[in-house]
């Protein structure tokens, strides 16, 4: 019987052991001299004919830092406001800012809640939907306000689905990448097997700093390893901000905020959707399943359309050239907008 304990003890004795050197690890990845923030602390602000280039936009929520381009042409050119999702930030546009800036339009992408260092709550709250489509709005009346089109990939569509579900009006154009419908997703999510499969990772995610530890142990080599294929610009910039000491957290802090609070809380609960969408998934997605695009076409009662792709969940960076041109075209049929009013 004593042998049992002993060996009780054993596997007791390894378990802590593998904990801390899990824990260790992460710690070493961390950058305790937050070079990320003070970088950013020395970015010009956002101001009128801005020059293309990365600058903090000044808000009543905050400072973004973001990327901009397109405003030293004139202030009359349409808007175009790019959301990035998780694991990434606003550097997963580069590839698209360019064209968009030189078809005629003024860009933004910003680093949102959570990924701006200046913006950085550490309440799991802070980081409901409804505080994200907030952050939006604000940012784009600090850069000139009105209509805009927009554009999200990921948790960015997910943010861009609940402004256009809460103030279509001021949306011109709306461009999804991955992530469909909030209503679709839930009922995909709820009932299909192959969603309920592919976002088991749900659970990992929302569980207290276990995530954390796992994607910055070993020198962010799990954060690496999900994001294989991305450009070097791209994959330093996410290094850089996720190793800052509460930017995993705060990232992983969408999540557990939807888990608690509902993606919806607080947003307009009708889910038709009248501004003209282009929807582009992967059918190789290991996140995102097929059920919940065909669910969509209930809700999509203005112009809409839907683009498969033989990719998976990083579209922009494995087909740039599928992706880029179809987004530019649906922005410049709608240049203008269309009414998103149901009696129109």
């Amino acid at each position: 019987m004593k042998y049992l304990g002993y060996f009780a003890v054993g596997i007791v004795a390894l378990v802590v052991v593998g904990v801390m050197t899990f824990w260790g690890g992460a710690r070493m990845a961390l950058d305790q001299t937050y070079a990320h923030t003070g970088a950013t602390a020395q970015l010009p602000f956002f101001a009128d004919a801005q020059a293309d280039g990365i600058v903090r936009i000044a808000t009543g929520r905050g400072e973004f830092r973001a990327r901009v381009a397109g405003y030293s042409n004139g202030a009359d050119r349409p808007l175009v406001v790019l959301l990035h999702g998780f694991p990434t930030t606003s550097v997963m546009w580069v590839d698209l800012i360019a064209p968009l800036a030189a078809a005629g339009y003024r860009v933004v992408a910003f680093d949102q809640r959570g990924y701006s260092p200046e913006v950085r709550p550490e309440a799991v709250d802070e980081y409901s939907v409804p505080r994200l489509v907030q952050d939006l709005f604000a940012v784009v009346e600090s850069v000139g306000g009105g209509r805009f089109h927009l554009v999200g990939h990921d948790w960015g569509a997910g943010v861009g689905w609940s402004a256009v579900l809460a103030n279509p009006d001021r949306i011109l154009s709306w461009t999804p990448l991955s992530i469909a419908h909030p209503s679709a997703f839930q009922a995909a999510l709820e009932n299909d097997p192959e969603q309920q499969s592919k976002s088991g990772y749900f659970a990992l995610f929302v569980t207290p700093s276990v995530p954390e530890i796992l994607f910055s142990f070993n020198d962010f080599w799990a954060l690496r390893g999900a994001l294989s294929g991305m450009s070097a610009e791209k994959m330093q910039e996410y290094i850089d901000v996720f190793s800052e000491p509460g930017a995993l957290t705060a990232a992983l802090n969408w999540y557990r905020a939807a888990f608690t609070t509902g993606s919806l809380d607080g947003v307009n609960q009708n889910a038709d959707v009248f501004v003209p969408t282009l929807f582009i998934w992967g059918n190789q997605d290991t996140a995102v399943g097929r059920k919940g695009t065909e669910l969509m076409a209930d809700y999509m009662k203005g112009p809409y359309s839907i683009l498969e792709l033989d990719a998976g969940h990083w579209l922009l960076s494995e087909k740039p050239e599928q992706i880029i041109e179809p987004v530019l075209a649906h922005i410049l049929t709608y240049r203008d907008g269309f009414s998103t009013s149901p009696d129109s």
